[in-house]
């Protein structure tokens, strides 16, 4: 398989990586960022570019899989436009072009409580997203939908880590779908669903990923 995965400098983008740079079934690995990786390996194709201005005719869109772990905060971001242009944007003209030169799988690390219709601009940014995505009529889409996210950022989240602190010590008085989220199976559950998509459109609830 040759697969497309965007996002990988960031915690969950960094796991899927690897696991993918692993995998037998993977032949090459596409895996287009805005500064090199400075990871060098034989499956890997590392295209430097903006990703306001996609190379909309680059030979290597045509994968069989995207994996998707782009995504910042609006504190990062500078302002909500900016958030929605890395969190919905980017992700959503990758699956375009991808889908254009035959992709047939996407999987997406979207967020617990994403819909269109909420009143949390995070979480209607991220439904907008899916929405947009379920409309490209992928033959498989996974939707994967962690909570707050438990796992060692390079560049630590004001507040997050706060937030973990207390969520690692409350865990098992915790429902499940309340419980943080492991980056690790947040990975594993991205990867499995591009090696092995299953038909139609599909989600990945938090309660799974605790």
């Amino acid at each position: 398989m040759n697969i497309l995965h965007v996002g990988a400098t960031g915690l969950v983008g960094r796991l899927v990586l690897a696991r993918l740079l692993e995998a037998p079934q993977v032949a090459q690995l596409v895996a287009p960022t805005r500064r090199p990786l400075g990871i060098a390996h034989p499956r890997l194709l590392n295209p430097v570019l903006d990703f306001d201005a996609l190379p909309a005719d680059a030979d290597w869109w045509a994968v069989d899989a995207v994996v998707c772990t782009l995504g910042t905060t609006i504190a990062d971001a500078g302002s909500r436009a900016a958030f929605r242009r890395v969190d919905h944007d980017y992700p959503l003209a990758v699956a375009r072009l991808a889908r254009r030169h035959g992709a047939r799988a996407y999987a997406l690390n979207s967020a617990m409580g994403a819909n269109p219709r909420s009143s949390i601009f995070y979480n209607r940014v991220k439904g907008e997203l899916e929405d947009a995505l379920a409309a490209l009529d992928y033959p498989s889409l996974v939707l994967v939908r962690p909570g707050l996210i438990d796992g060692e950022r390079e560049r630590p989240r004001a507040g997050e880590g706060y937030a973990l602190a207390v969520s690692r010590v409350l865990r098992p008085l915790l429902p499940r779908k309340w419980r943080p989220s492991r980056a690790e199976r947040i990975a594993d559950a991205l990867v499995d669903a591009a090696l092995h998509p299953p038909p139609g459109c599909s989600v990945v609830e938090a309660d799974r990923l605790a």
